[in-house]
């Protein structure tokens, strides 16, 4: 099976339902697997089998039909994040080497400035637009309409690469993490049997961007025979604007998208009694916003997973009844991403690969179908990821007598100050309780004597005011001397990536250039 049967299969199921929706524009799953078909003969026209296929683009429709199109073809397609800088473009688009480059308008430019510098990049196509092509390239539609609609004849493995995902790059250099068509049906299926869901078929607003793994939720949702609501970008008065208009049953959003909403003035203007589930991830969500949320939205029912991009998607779920129970019974739960879900296998281990006991901290590994092939042309990063056979996810982790996960830091955040290790999410918990942040994340800086400092960088609410004494002296109250932070550094806005993690490596380089400054 491969990921472009999700639609054909309900293009069989549900011909006339709609699969989706774009602005003004919408496609029946009938009409959007034609598309696809067509997507898959055109660039079997344009590539090899295992060539690499770039898309630099905001979300829009041609993208997703390039979700399912390109890797039919028998070609990997590597997602570009738009936000990256001219040189972050060069350096992974050379290292992936894709044959063609997809984009639109807006980036056309920014790819014509370094398009010298792309040796193997042979055909640029551009989506959008007025349909004429600009010299040098190809106009994705005319290419695409030319082709036939016909089921495509390139055999294609499921064990081919389908998509290559780049990492964020919080800690260092991206890596391309190479999912097959296997690896990410895998993930599709454990969501649709391990997640909690409501009534199908749904209206699934998506606000990610499509550049990231929780574009797996696309074929899923299409598998199920869900409508998927595309924005072309988020923005919280938008995404209100979305629900109220396409009468969305679902959604989901990184903690910093879901916080922006309630922050927003908008908030409580438009009827979201359509709204039933909320889904979260891909950054810890603060136990105080998850209340905030809960409480602001009585009727929609939460759910949170865990997983990423090395792992096609979720590997944990922590269920909306579970949400209730814990905010009636013991709040702190809400900060668990759940119990593992049946199709993957999951550990908590120590240095040397034994498990470690419940409560106890260690990485947590990973092991099943959805894991990643590997990442492209870096064996030594392989070697490491794999250690023992097991997928290291470098995340800290712990269970409960329950069987939850707790997420505790990610390995290279852990702080160690003194001899005594910091969890920088168990600080940034107390941070969030404090009424004027809006936003916190804690870094550790170099420091002679101590190792490293503890130090938090915070963004306040509007309007709001507050001292670093002050903050010092909330965190003082509630955790041990030394976990409490030394510095703490107030900014307008978090530096994040498009979605919507926090960008610590950038954080901590900025605070340690103020710091050895003296400011």
């Amino acid at each position: 099976m491969l990921l472009s049967d999700c639609v054909a299969y309900s293009a069989i199921k549900h011909p006339d339902r709609t699969a989706l929706v774009v602005d003004d524009r919408s496609w029946t799953f009938a009409q959007l697997h034609r598309r696809v078909n067509r997507v898959a003969n055109a660039f079997t026209a344009l590539t090899e089998p295992g060539d690499r296929v770039a898309i630099l683009a905001e979300n829009r429709a041609e993208y997703v039909e390039c979700y399912y199109g390109v890797p039919r073809a028998g070609a990997g397609l590597l997602f570009l994040n738009y936000r990256l800088n001219p040189r972050e473009l060069v350096r992974i688009v050379n290292d992936a080497a894709p044959t063609v480059l997809i984009t639109e308008p807006a980036y056309l430019g920014a790819v014509e400035a370094i398009r010298a510098e792309l040796p193997s990049v042979r055909t640029v196509v551009v989506a959008g637009g007025d349909g004429a092509a600009p010299p040098g390239t190809l106009a994705y539609d005319a290419v695409v309409d030319a082709a036939p609609d016909t089921e495509p004849e390139r055999t294609v493995d499921d064990g081919a690469l389908c998509w290559l995902i780049y990492t964020s790059g919080t800690t260092g250099m991206p890596k391309g993490a190479m999912l097959s068509h296997r690896n990410l049906l895998a993930a599709v299926a454990n969501s649709a049997v391990g997640w909690d869901r409501g009534p199908e078929p749904a209206v699934s607003l998506f606000p990610w961007p499509l550049c990231h793994v929780a574009g797996y939720s696309i074929p899923l949702a299409h598998l199920l025979g869900s409508t998927l609501v595309l924005m072309r970008s988020y923005e919280p008065e938008a995404f209100l604007q979305h629900v109220e208009r396409h009468r969305c049953t679902a959604t989901s959003g990184a903690p910093t998208m879901l916080s922006m909403l309630l922050r927003h003035p908008a908030f409580g203007r438009y009827d979201l009694s359509s709204l039933t589930r909320v889904g979260y991830g891909a950054a810890a969500m603060p136990a105080e916003v998850l209340r905030d949320l809960m409480e602001r939205m009585p009727g929609v029912q939460f759910g949170t997973g865990f997983g990423m991009t090395e792992l096609s998607g979720n590997v944990f779920s922590f269920g909306a009844q579970e949400h209730v129970d814990a905010l009636r019974d013991d709040v702190s739960v809400l900060t668990s991403v759940g119990r593992q879900m049946p199709f993957a296998v999951c550990r908590v281990v120590d240095d040397a690969m034994a498990d470690v006991p419940v409560g106890a901290v260690g990485e947590l590994v990973v092991r099943g179908p959805q894991v990643m092939l590997g990442y492209w042309n870096r064996p030594d990063a392989n070697a490491e990821a794999f250690a023992g056979g097991w997928f290291h996810t470098g995340d800290l982790a712990r269970w409960d007598a329950e069987g939850r996960l707790y997420i505790v830091d990610r390995k290279k955040d852990m702080i160690i100050t003194g001899g005594e290790n910091v969890y920088s999410r168990e600080v940034e918990e107390v941070l969030y309780q404090h009424p004027a942040v809006a936003e916190a994340a804690v870094v550790g800086v170099p420091d002679p004597h101590w190792g490293e400092n503890v130090v938090a960088v915070v963004q306040l609410r509007a309007g709001a005011t507050a001292t670093a004494d002050e903050i010092v002296a909330h965190c003082r109250a509630q955790l041990a001397g030394y976990k409490k932070p030394k510095h703490v550094v107030f900014r307008s806005e978090l530096p994040k990536t498009a979605s919507g993690k926090i960008l610590k490596r950038e954080l901590r380089d900025e605070v340690r250039a103020q710091l050895d400054a003296g400011a």
